[in-house]
């Protein structure tokens, strides 16, 4: 399972649900059909749009707010083996080594997403900005990056 975001909260009267949601192939996911998994649930979704920041849907079976409100501040899933995903998913990137030409830069720990841009953050504390400008190739055994002088700590 995949973490696609929170359901923050309902919307009006009639079982529909904001979902706060930063993740990268949202277009794929909010589909009428698509399902949602929210604690052992599986749900379907029945309508989608947007509203400010968040994502609104509303799914088969849950018609009025009651039956919505369970799910307020629950964490939602999707199973990735039902979605095909035209790029790679920032999940797929977290352990693999990062390097300049051969050298050897780290392993990624995690992605951070800041207003601007997303970060690979290494395991040894060093920030890459995840854009095309840094980033060369990516692989399933490793990424490959081109950067500039003093955009890390050479020591």
């Amino acid at each position: 399972m995949l973490y696609l975001g929170k359901l923050v909260n309902t919307h009006g009267i009639k079982g529909e649900v904001r979902i706060l949601s930063d993740f990268k192939f949202k277009k794929d996911i909010f589909k009428k059909g698509s399902h949602l998994y929210i604690g052992k649930d599986e749900l379907t979704i029945n309508t989608y749009r947007t509203h400010k920041n968040y994502d609104m849907v509303t799914f088969d079976g849950i018609n009025d707010i009651n039956d919505a409100l369970k799910y307020k501040g629950k964490k939602v899933y999707i199973n990735r083996d039902e979605f095909n995903f035209n790029g790679i998913l920032n999940e797929d990137l977290i352990g693999l080594p990062v390097y300049e030409d051969d050298k050897l830069l780290g392993n990624v720990k995690e992605i951070n997403k800041n207003v601007n841009q997303e970060l690979l953050v290494l395991d040894n504390g060093t920030m890459i900005p995840y854009v095309d400008e840094f980033i060369k190739n990516i692989t399933k055994d490793k990424i490959e990056v081109k950067l500039i002088k003093g955009l890390i700590n050479e020591n």
